[in-house]
């Protein structure tokens, strides 16, 4: 057990130094702080220059709540909870593999590292892909998950900073669900990974933009604004009462497996969830909707 408090203790400091580090560095391309900003700036500069809901505001509603999210989410969340959750499950399912005589060499299909960098990268970002695809199904499927995943549908105006609004139970499950298929085609440069977060933090933020782009034939390949609206409609589709459009990067995933829905020009659709003027509007009870909510329903 100490060695794991260790682990903690240390997960924090380290991410503490290097949050530093990034905030008052900027003379590396691969700065994750910097990268999220310019990245919105940009993203949001396209719905003030190519507002598809012309009627919606620069600064929509819950704006700032968003933007709180965002950083809170990206930043601040790896310090409280991911990195050290991360460095503990690596640690603890090593100690589990010890006991029956393997390391995790001894899981791994092939060598990625030993790959061309850009067939190396190909399969992270489609393995991990596929994986976060599959959990969003999950977050849609259980009653448990969708309590924290509403936070995230609690979004009445699409924009690019709602799509860093979720719950900091969601990247808990992300990581964990996508932690084993990753280590077991491990040998990433993190380094070369930066290149694939910043193509999908763009490609999420266009997907949740004030955007009514679709981007034409690639419409079946990559997520886009067109076809997320709908993830987002109140009124779900006939055929699912679990949604539609679990893409996060990849739109391919859903026609394939036939969760793909765009009936129409989603622009004006109402957004949100059944009973979603009861859900909470503020960070705090968000936060702890989950817990409040299960409280309620044993005191009923």
């Amino acid at each position: 057990m100490e060695k794991y408090i260790n682990i903690i203790q240390d997960s924090y400091s380290g991410y503490w130094r290097y949050l530093k580090y990034e905030l008052i560095s900027i003379n590396h391309w691969d700065n994750y702080f910097y990268g999220l900003i310019i990245i919105s700036l940009i993203v949001w500069g396209l719905e003030i220059v190519f507002p598809w809901r012309k009627n919606q505001s620069i600064f929509r509603k819950d704006f700032w709540l968003d933007t709180f999210y965002m950083f809170f989410n990206f930043f601040l969340l790896n310090l409280i909870v991911l990195i050290a959750l991360s460095n503990t499950a690596a640690t603890v399912f090593n100690d589990i593999l010890s006991v029956v005589g393997l390391t995790l060499n001894d899981l791994q299909l092939f060598k990625v590292n030993q790959l061309p960098k850009a067939a190396s990268l190909f399969i992270f970002f489609i393995v991990s892909d596929f994986v976060q695809w599959n959990t969003h199904r999950l977050l849609h499927r259980f009653p448990l998950l969708w309590d924290f995943h509403k936070v995230h549908h609690s979004i009445k105006e699409m924009g690019f900073a709602g799509h860093l609004r979720y719950h900091w139970m969601e990247p808990v499950i992300y990581k964990s669900l996508l932690y084993i298929p990753i280590a077991i085609i491990g040998g990433f440069d993190v380094q070369d990974v930066v290149l694939v977060h910043f193509f999908t933090i763009a490609i999420g933020h266009l997907n949740h933009a004030n955007l009514g782009w679709d981007y034409g034939p690639f419409k079946y390949i990559l997520n886009n604004p067109k076809m997320h609206i709908w993830h987002h409609a109140k009124e779900l589709p006939p055929n699912s009462i679990y949604g539609s459009n679990y893409g996060i990067t990849l739109s391919l995933w859903d026609y394939i497996f036939k969760t793909d829905y765009v009936p129409h020009n989603g622009r004006d659709i109402e957004l949100g969830f059944e009973k979603d003027e009861e859900f909470p509007d503020q960070f705090i009870t968000q936060t702890f909707y989950p817990l409040t909510k299960k409280k309620e329903e044993t005191t009923s």
